[in-house]
């Protein structure tokens, strides 16, 4: 049982060697006065606003309505709605509310990434004259001035950009918490901090936009893994492209408010995190070092599954917990070691991640849009939610993961989301 002892260290430095770069990020954040590259006499460009839909009435109208009410020019946005295998009446509301409707109806390619395909295809035949092309979820709300921000970084050298991330419902409960904190922490502490260092950052979600020559080059939008999002990431990264982000721009999500729903949606992430290591692991590691890419190291850091270093920490704990055990007589100390060792492990691992939530929570305090014992009780409750990564990252070794949609209930407009 000896060899279990130096086995742990090696994890324990691995870990290190994968994740610490993502402190200096934290560190380098809050301490850097370094600004952002930016372009002083930028031209105003033409957007396209893609949404794609799924029986989407209840929440698609607020929507629209934060785009069409943006500062910028109205001339220079066109909205395109991808009415998405619907039942209800979202194509009939948009086109009400000044969209271009696609109706598509496919019930084999289901997902987010064949209904950007289907509309993408459909606008590079007939030539449409966008320059570049936002994604948005219909869930989403948008700030006054996002296309305006979102602008200022087009003129810059990047295939595509994304923005900060915010939710509109975070304060329900420690599911929705934990999800809000999180993409608070990866827009401020993660993307951010890679725009400033000049590294590339990553797609997450929505709110982000490709330009019109990425869609081209790509033939559309060939993303079909159940993370397509981090697949683009992932893909334009082997290829030599950046990806850069846009801090004043802000997008609102909705974010699930059950375990059930966020199980299911993180079961999907996960499984979807797997398939775009199998499919790119290799020729990330390639260019990680022929190119000595850093944004390759990043990105293979960010698609490796750190459960595997987590389950096998446990695992090597609850051996010598059952060793003690079982050999009680010879073996006190190990039992001892056992369960100290994972009550510090465990505690290592809370505290760690306390730190990120309290980090995110207290610099972005103000973009919080939830009462201050709420903030604070959610700071404590952030890090049990990321564990419940455990088990799900697990099963989605075994099972058969597909995509499904989630139901958006959170009806609000965004003048109503700023009054908090």
């Amino acid at each position: 049982m000896e060899i279990i002892i130096p086995i742990e260290n090696s994890i324990a430095v691995i870990f290190a060697i994968c994740y610490l770069y993502q402190f200096f990020y934290t560190f380098y954040m809050l301490f850097s006065n370094d600004k952002v590259r930016t372009v002083e006499n930028f031209k105003l460009h033409k957007f396209g606003i893609i949404i794609a839909a799924r029986n989407e009435q209840s929440v698609i109208g607020h929507l629209i309505d934060s785009i069409n009410n943006q500062t910028y020019s109205k001339e220079l946005i066109k909205i395109f709605v991808v009415a998405d295998n619907c039942t209800d009446d979202t194509a009939a509301l948009c086109r009400e509310k000044g969209a271009v409707v696609y109706e598509r109806f496919n019930d084999k390619q289901i997902g987010k990434g064949y209904a950007l395909d289907y509309v993408f295809k459909d606008l590079l035949k007939n030539g449409d004259d966008c320059e570049g092309y936002i994604i948005f979820d219909a869930d989403n709300l948008v700030d006054k001035n996002f296309v305006h921000e979102m602008n200022k970084t087009f003129n810059l050298d990047y295939k595509a950009f994304t923005c900060y991330r915010n939710s509109k419902n975070y304060g329900t409960n420690w599911v929705s918490a934990g999800y809000s904190l999180w993409f608070l922490r990866e827009s401020k502490y993660l993307n951010n901090a890679r725009m400033r260092l000049n590294t590339s950052c990553a797609i997450s979600g929505t709110g982000f936009c490709l330009k019109k020559q990425t869609v081209i080059d790509n033939g559309g939008w060939p993303f079909h893994l159940l993370t397509e999002d981090i697949e683009f990431t992932v893909d334009t990264i082997v290829k030599g492209g950046k990806i850069g982000y846009c801090a004043d721009a802000c997008v609102f999500d909705e974010q699930p408010i059950t375990f059930g729903q966020s199980w299911k949606q993180r079961l999907r992430w996960s499984k979807g995190f797997y398939q775009v290591l199998g499919k790119y692991g290799v020729p990330l590691a390639k260019n990680l070092f022929g190119r000595l890419s850093f944004s390759c190291y990043d990105m293979l850091m960010t698609i490796f599954p750190a459960i595997f270093l987590t389950v096998l920490s446990i695992l090597l704990n609850l051996t010598k917990i059952i060793y003690g055990l079982i050999y009680t007589n010879s073996s006190t100390n190990m039992l001892t070691h056992g369960f100290v060792s994972m009550g510090q492990f465990l505690a290592l691992g809370y505290l760690m991640l306390f730190f990120i939530g309290f980090i995110a929570t207290i610099t972005e305090w103000r973009s919080i849009g939830t009462s201050t014992a709420r903030k604070i009780i959610y700071m404590f409750s952030f890090p049990f939610f990321i564990m419940t990564y455990i088990p799900i990252s697990i099963t989605a070794i075994f099972k058969k993961v597909e995509w499904s949609p989630i139901e958006h209930t959170v009806c609000t407009s965004i003048e109503q989301m700023q009054e908090k």
